[in-house]
């Protein structure tokens, strides 16, 4: 593609190689909402964020200090000829870049330091206390406003009964679980004196035992001493006269003086979460929270959704006499200000104190977002990754507003996205293809949506001219058997009765904090689960739940990373890579070199590159920047000696074919059933362009999900399993979603039923059953809007996600 003239106001790029693009010229306009859009692999994100993003970000290091500049040849540089007309740039991706779990949205929005100033400022002291506030009395990272309680957590572990002992076992077969698995008698030779001196009986179950019985073992006989003779984790024997004062006092003692780190962890299995009993989960000391305005404490303010704390402003504002107008006026200002953000961001529904660890990827992007608009920068470039996934229709207008207000600050927005309003709604559109991987990396159509809808080139363009669609089956399949639950009343949900159908495609819809995820998580995945693993301490918020019986097994496909190293991958992870050195260790030259399968693994001493071992790269510890990490000057990269390279199959050493993408390696694994098995099932779902040595670090949730789900597929059940998937479509083109759609019904023609959480239109006009909640969001949400057909939904005019669906079925 010729490029045009360089004008003064536009974003310039020549010969960009990144990663699968292909020597691409392009000139971005600025001050523009751009949108770059192409199937999943196509190279969006390697041309807005390793790209754009990345040489935008060394830029602004190369105008620091001499110290900062000290470490820009060790940042990775974009390949491209040149770039031109760049301003500093900001990512706002869907990862958390403050994984402190007392960060919270209030804490990343600024809002709850200023209400800080507030209650500092007018704050009234409900006795005759005079002491003068500051903001630090109403901090819970602070000594003097933080709970002594839980030192500013909200919460405290509390050992959980349950978790201890297994009911169906005997004490002498380790019903006592935590001292079950101890390398030492201690525990076996102590539990044994104190059930011979009591008169226990330690050869029948827990269940079994009298309650008097049971209370000794937790509570403990303190008052009386016991001799034990035992042989420790070294093999040597000792003898201790000891009280016995309770399972309880004894994992409570040991995870509150343990500096193991491991310990504390394995003992923390043993405990729950429960709310502080002193601050009763607000976090702050008594003090500060007997200081209130307008008859609330801080902690009750951060606790109520953004929409109604926007409420409460407008009528402090309004109700607030003339001394406490003038100093919070300011104050107010800058709250609402941010308030209004976060609503335009489509994240009214959230609170202040809700932790950041427990965000969504799409709601901690738009959180970030709201943050940037309160900031206020010009001359800025913003790269988004999707901000709208997490959002039903309804809310992807608000979207759209809060990303052309940033433009309209003077700033230049790219967004890699594949939600169709928000393409329609670009100035302008880049669509790049055609294909995944290697097959991908080009321009296809650039300009106006209308621009792209013409272009016969654009796979993108033809689906927003409708030329091509994913059409809806023209029949329902009709459930007989029901999953039945009655009284569900977890977090918002409004005692609310619910029948899952079994055997069929079911989507559970709502807007944004409607109850969807509380619903099918909190209490059918959880049912499912006390059914076929009997885990103790489960709590189902459900008075009644029927039919668990016709379900076989349960199957939670979610976005959690498949691995949190770089060691893991898709190959690992699946399995494949096993089988794949297989074949490297039978190759002719391996069996006379004599190397076994361990040989091609980059986590065994032998095979590997010792300098670096295995990992491909050195990491750099920094001081005051995140780790660099540099590509191994010894193997170059590639993770394995030479020795171990020098062993081919079909022409690629083992290095090679971490380096090739799924599509890729169907072709070089055509003669292995096996493995050509689930490389075509990878491909199923729309990951035919991952590598299969790609770090699980660098996968999207969406990613993780479709990996995890390949790896069911190919190890199918017999009918009658319960698929749960929490917004499959996360990452998808329309192209994707057609064929993630004709897996996910494959399934249920196999006699299993799919539940998912989703708001891509397409996937659920596609379903049987539409279970719909709302009709808003928090807690004015968690009520079922409507059951059915999508065809009967879309005539139930309380339901938003009808409205849509008329729409499209018009």
């Amino acid at each position: 593609m010729e490029m045009k003239e360089g004008q003064a106001g536009s974003i310039q790029i020549i010969g960009a190689r990144t990663h699968n693009l292909k020597n691409i010229n392009l000139e971005i306009p600025k001050n523009a909402l751009v949108v770059i859009t192409g199937v999943s692999g196509s190279g969006k994100s390697s041309l807005a964020f390793d790209t754009i993003y990345a040489e935008g970000q060394r830029r602004y290091i190369e105008s620091l200090s001499i110290q900062a500049r000290q470490f820009l040849d060790q940042l990775p540089k974009p390949q491209v000829v040149a770039l031109k007309g760049l301003s500093p740039s900001i990512a706002i991706d869907q990862e958390p870049n403050n994984r402190n779990p007392r960060s919270t949205v209030g804490t990343v929005t600024e809002i709850y330091e200023f209400l800080k100033l507030l209650f500092a400022r007018i704050g009234a002291q409900s006795g005759n206390s005079k002491a003068k506030l500051e903001p630090n009395n109403f901090s819970f990272n602070s000594p003097y406003g933080m709970c002594p309680g839980c030192n500013g957590k909200g919460i405290q572990l509390k050992i959980d009964k349950a978790l201890l002992m297994d009911e169906d076992k005997t004490i002498l077969e380790g019903a006592i679980l935590p001292w079950a698995s101890e390398r030492d008698q201690y525990y076996e030779k102590l539990l044994h004196k104190v059930c011979q001196e009591f008169g226990i009986n330690a050869d029948i179950p827990l269940k079994k035992q009298p309650k008097e019985a049971i209370n000794k073992l937790f509570y403990g006989i303190p008052e009386q001493k016991f001799k034990i003779h035992y042989k420790n984790s070294t093999g040597k024997y000792r003898t201790r006269t000891v009280p016995f004062e309770g399972i309880i006092h004894d994992i409570d003692e040991r995870f509150r003086t343990t500096p193991s780190a491991s310990m504390k962890e394995k003992l923390a299995r043993f405990m729950r979460e429960q709310l502080c009993t002193d601050c009763h989960g607000y976090k702050l000391r008594k003090e500060s929270l007997e200081v209130k305005i307008q008859g609330y404490h801080i902690g009750q303010l951060s606790n109520i959704t953004i929409s109604e704390l926007q409420s409460f402003c407008e009528e402090l504002e309004s109700n607030a006499n003339n001394v406490e107008q003038e100093v919070a006026i300011v104050i107010l200002g800058e709250i609402k200000r941010r308030l209004t953000f976060m609503e335009k961001a489509g994240i009214g529904y959230l609170t202040l104190d809700r932790s950041i660890s427990t965000l969504s990827g799409g709601e901690m992007q738009r959180t970030r977002l709201a943050s940037q608009m309160g900031s206020e920068l010009s001359g800025v470039i913003y790269v988004f990754d999707e901000p709208s996934i997490g959002l039903h229709p309804r809310d992807t207008n608000q979207l759209l507003l809060s990303l052309k207000e940033l433009r309209d600050m003077g700033n230049t927005v790219i967004v890699v996205e594949h939600d169709e309003d928000i393409m329609m709604q670009a100035d302008y559109l880049i669509d790049v293809g055609p294909g995944a991987g290697k097959d991908g990396g080009e321009l296809l159509a650039i300009g106006s949506p209308l621009d792209v809808m013409k272009d016969s080139n654009s796979l993108t363009g033809k689906y927003l001219s409708k030329q091509l669609s994913i059409p809806h089956p023209q029949t329902r399949r009709k459930p007989t058997e029901f999953l039945r639950f009655r009284g569900c009343t977890e977090h918002n949900l409004k005692n609310i009765d619910v029948d899952f159908p079994l055997g069929v495609f079911v989507a559970v819809t709502g807007v944004s904090g409607s109850g969807k995820s509380t619903l099918v998580n909190d209490i059918v995945y959880k049912a499912l689960v006390q059914k076929s693993e009997r885990i103790p301490g489960i709590t189902i918020r459900v008075q009644e739940a029927e039919g668990i019986h016709l379900v076989n097994k349960m199957i939670k496909v979610n976005q959690s990373p498949i691995g949190r190293t770089p060691r893991s991958n898709p190959a690992t992870y699946t399995g494949l890579f096993d089988d794949i050195r297989e074949i490297f260790a039978s190759a002719p030259q391996a069996k006379k070199r004599g190397f076994g399968k361990g040989r091609f693994s980059f986590n065994v001493e032998g095979g590997r590159c010792e300098e670096c071992l295995g990992d491909g790269q050195i990491t750099f510890e920094m001081k005051f920047f995140s780790n660099v990490y540099v590509t191994c000057p010894v193997c170059k990269g590639k993770r394995f000696n030479d020795d171990t390279l020098q062993i081919k199959y079909n022409g690629h050493n083992i290095a090679d074919i971490l380096e090739l993408t799924v599509i890729d390696s169907i072709t070089v694994f055509k003669d292995h059933p096996k493995i050509l098995l689930r490389l075509e099932t990878l491909h199923a779902v729309g990951l035919g362009y991952l590598k299969l040595g790609q770090s699980s670090t660098t996968l999207s949730g969406g990613e993780a999900q479709r990996i995890k789900l390949a790896s069911y597929l190919w190890k199918r059940p017999e009918g009658n399993t319960v698929y749960i998937l929490d917004e499959p479509t996360t990452g998808l083109h329309f192209a994707d979603i057609s064929r993630l759609i004709d897996v996910l019904q494959t399934l249920v023609e196999e006699g299993n039923t799919v539940i998912v959480i989703e708001h891509n239109l397409d996937v659920i006009k596609c379903v049987d059953h539409v279970i719909d909640l709302g009709p808003k969001g928090g807690k004015n949400g968690g009520y079922i809007i409507g059951v059915g057909t999508p065809e009967e939904i879309s005539n139930i005019r309380e339901s938003y996600t009808g409205m849509y669906l008329k729409k499209i079925f018009k």
